[in-house]
C-alpha cells in the first residue's frame, strides 16, 4: 500500500526535475521537439513551452492538498504523449535527442521503458487518489524513481557512428570551388530545430574558415552563408541526421566529421580538423 501511496510524490519530483532541466535551455528543448518531426517547425517553440507549463502545473497539483488526482491525470497524459512520440521516432529509425530532462540522451529502448514506467506511476497515483503526506513516502518515492530510471541507464542508446571517415572524399553535388584551404560543410534541414539553434554558431565559424550550408531540400535560409542543395548528400555520405558538419581540405578530402547539435560538439570536430590539417 505504501508503494501506491508514494507514487504521487515520485511523479511530482520527476516532473520538477524535468521542468527545471528544460528551463535551463528552453530554446534547446524546442530544438529537441522539432527533431521529432511530428509538428511543423514553427510550432516547436510553442509546443515546448506548453510541455514545460504542463509539467509545472502537474507537479504543483500533485503537491497541493486536494489536487493530487488532477495532477496525476495531467502527468499520465504527458507521459502517454511522450511514449507515443518516442515510439514514432523508433519506428522511423531516427536518431533524436529525447529532450526529457534538458540533456542529450537519444530516444531508445531505455527512454521508452523509463517513460512507460513513469506512466504506470502516474496511473497508480490517479487510481490511489488523495493521499496525506507521510515521511516514509520519501524513501519509497526515491526507490521508485531509481527503478524507473535504471532501464534508461542500462539501455542507453549509442549515438550513430556513421558518416564520412577522415581521408575519404566528401561527395557533394553542385558545390562551388573552395575559396580557402579548409571548408566546413554544415549539413542542415528546414525541419530540424537543432539546426536553427546552431545556425548562429555556423555563421560565427565563418570568421575562422569557409563555411557552406548543405541541405537535401530547398528552402533553407542561410543567414548570409552559401547554401548547396543536394538531395542525395545524406545517403551518399552515410550521414545519420542533421545538424552534422564535415571539414575538408580544398580537394574535399575529409579531415574530421561529426554531429553538431551543440557548440561543444562543433568545437570538437573543428579541433580534430585543425590537428589533421596539413601545415
Amino acid at each position: 500500500m505504501i508503494v501506491a501511496e508514494s507514487a504521487y510524490l515520485a511523479v511530482a519530483a520527476m516532473l520538477l526535475v524535468a521542468a527545471l532541466g528544460k528551463l535551463r535551455d528552453v530554446r534547446g528543448f524546442a530544438g529537441s521537439v522539432a527533431g521529432y518531426r511530428l509538428l511543423p517547425g514553427r510550432l516547436a517553440g510553442p509546443a515546448a513551452v506548453a510541455v514545460l507549463a504542463a509539467e509545472l502545473v502537474a507537479a504543483g497539483l500533485l503537491l497541493a492538498p486536494g489536487g493530487q488526482r488532477w495532477g496525476a491525470v495531467v502527468a499520465a497524459a504527458l507521459f502517454a504523449a511522450f511514449l507515443a512520440a518516442m515510439a514514432s521516432v523508433l519506428r522511423r529509425g531516427m536518431a533524436v535527442d529525447c529532450g526529457c530532462f534538458g540533456g542529450r540522451d537519444l530516444v531508445g529502448a531505455g527512454t521508452l521503458l523509463r517513460t512507460g514506467l513513469l506512466l504506470v506511476l502516474a496511473v497508480t497515483a490517479t487510481l490511489t487518489g488523495p493521499v496525506a503526506f507521510a515521511p516514509v513516502q520519501l524513501p519509497v518515492a526515491a526507490a521508485l524513481l531509481g527503478l524507473a530510471f535504471l532501464p534508461a541507464r542500462l539501455l542507453r542508446a549509442e549515438r550513430p557512428s556513421a558518416g564520412p571517415r577522415p581521408g575519404a572524399r566528401f561527395a557533394l553535388a553542385g558545390a562551388p570551388e573552395p575559396a580557402g584551404d579548409l571548408v566546413m560543410y554544415a549539413l542542415v534541414s528546414p525541419a530540424c530545430g537543432l539546426c536553427k539553434t546552431m545556425l548562429p554558431e555556423f555563421a560565427a565559424t565563418a570568421a575562422r574558415l569557409e563555411v557552406v550550408l548543405v541541405s537535401a531540400v530547398d528552402g533553407y535560409g542561410g543567414a548570409g552563408l552559401p547554401v548547396v542543395v543536394d538531395p542525395d548528400v545524406f545517403d551518399r555520405n552515410d550521414i545519420p541526421w542533421p545538424p552534422y558538419v564535415v571539414v575538408t581540405d580544398r580537394a574535399r578530402t575529409v579531415l574530421a566529421a561529426g554531429g553538431a547539435a551543440e557548440p561543444a560538439q562543433l568545437e570538437q570536430v573543428l579541433s580534430r580538423a585543425g590537428a589533421a590539417a596539413p601545415n
